[in-house]
């Protein structure tokens, strides 16, 4: 009776063991130490990521200049999304004590790469190889960051299939640093095939707006069990925002944008600091995207909006002593806002004002421009360039308002930039439509 109660309780106890290990590879990655130059280490809840053995949290921004901005504010990483003078890259980033998440551009099918062509893909993987066998022993390199964005408008599965081969012999060539891909957001069919077929990842990289507010929750929903990075955040997407009856999209102001972005950040990045490795706030820089402003943290001057202070006081935990940037309430034009679907008429002068003031009380100093409303024909935002201003339309400038006598039919776009003359800039912009 003695042995059956004994070998029942045996019996039991090894049945708990299977079930619970059978659950934790249902229920999440688990990654072992293993003295890895980077690796991550725990389970699903308690996921840190290692440098040299020392815990490393990510407090980057996304793009190609200012890395000396970026470690004086108290940041630690850059992210590029491909290889184009990457010995630059990573040679100032090491310069300036800052680690890099190298992107390996690979083919998008809505570019025209066709990932059933056998061909291609296996030419695809031996450019990946040769490129990491370059650069794999950098100090600068953090992890490899295999496409962007792939899936989006593509219906080929086997794009994962092409992305989990390159993470298995990424982890064959370099065992020291991990692996990612990023998608847009979370949509649930994309991050399950990910999970699904692509086990050798070793983190999920999200681009996330405005729908970063709700990320956790849908992360949850997915079946992707494992860590993740913010690999951009920032403003409103123009693919998210409101949109007038013309269909352009309406641009938050500078301001807005650096209470928007921080709140996300707090609510996510260090909500959830457990599962979230870190995070790169797009864009260092500055980029035409819709706008020349949409993503711009920098001017192509140098100046920089608040979002750039917002994220030295989220790398740092401490307020900061700097100058800030002015501040922008709102545009109006006819005493209207974007929203209410601004029309013109041809040879009718419009009056626009802009309500702001500076932190420090000082004079500002106005500029004013229009340019016409653009969208990239082919989708490939890489590709988009300033438009040329309109010239004649901005016929008189006093104070913080502007006096606009539209001529030509169309859509336009007024700009407004403060500049405080101790580098700061903030921006706002406002959709019209002249009839």
């Amino acid at each position: 009776m003695i042995i059956t109660r004994y070998s029942f309780i045996y019996f039991i106890c090894i049945l708990l063991f299977v079930v619970t290990a059978c659950r934790t590879g249902e229920e999440g990655k688990v990654f072992k130490a293993k003295g890895r130059t980077v690796e991550i280490v725990g389970s699903p809840g308690n996921y840190r990521l290692y440098r040299h053995g020392k815990p490393y949290f990510i407090k980057g921004a996304a793009g190609y200049s200012y890395f000396d901005r970026i470690k004086a504010y108290g940041g630690n990483s850059v992210r590029v999304w491909h290889t184009d003078d990457a010995d630059k890259i990573l040679d100032e980033a090491h310069k300036h004590g800052l680690t890099v998440t190298l992107g390996l551009w690979l083919g998008r099918e809505r570019e025209g790469f066709n990932y059933y062509d056998k061909e291609l893909v296996a030419r695809q993987k031996e450019e990946v190889r040769n490129v990491v066998l370059k650069y794999k022993d950098h100090p600068a390199l953090l992890m490899w960051g295999i496409g962007n964005e792939l899936y989006a408008e593509s219906a080929n599965v086997k794009v994962w299939d092409a992305v989990n081969e390159i993470a298995e012999m990424i982890h064959e060539l370099d065992p020291d640093h991990p692996t990612t891909t990023t998608v847009m957001n979370v949509p649930l069919k994309d991050v399950n095939l990910i999970a699904k077929r692509c086990p050798a990842l070793d983190v999920l990289s999200i681009n996330s707006f405005g729908a970063m507010h709700n990320l956790r929750e849908e992360l949850a929903n997915s079946a992707w069990k494992g860590p993740y990075i913010i690999s951009e955040f920032g403003a409103r997407g123009y693919w998210e925002s409101f949109f007038t009856e013309w269909m352009a999209p309406i641009e938050q102001t500078s301001s807005e944008k650096a209470t928007f972005s921080r709140e996300r950040y707090e609510r996510t990045v260090l909500a959830d600091s457990g599962n979230c490795l870190g995070s790169y706030v797009f864009m260092w820089g500055n980029k035409q995207e819709t706008t020349p402003t949409w993503f711009s943290l920098i001017t192509a001057d140098g100046e920089e909006t608040q979002l750039v202070h917002e994220m030295e006081e989220l790398w740092t935990g401490k307020k900061t002593q700097r100058n800030q940037a002015p501040y922008i309430a709102y545009l109006t034009l006819d005493n209207k806002h974007a929203i209410d679907n601004v029309y013109l008429q041809p040879g009718k002068p419009a009056v626009a004002k802009v309500y702001a003031f500076d932190p420090e009380g000082k004079p500002l100093r106005l500029s004013w421009e229009v340019l016409p409303e653009t969208k990239s024909e082919d989708g490939n935002t890489g590709n988009e360039k300033k438009p040329a201003p309109v010239q004649g339309m901005i016929k008189e400038a006093a104070g913080q308002q502007v006096t606009l006598l539209p001529t030509k039919p169309g859509a336009y776009r007024l700009f407004v930039n403060l500049h405080d003359g101790d580098g700061n800039v903030a921006t706002a912009n406002f959709p019209y439509f002249v009839k």
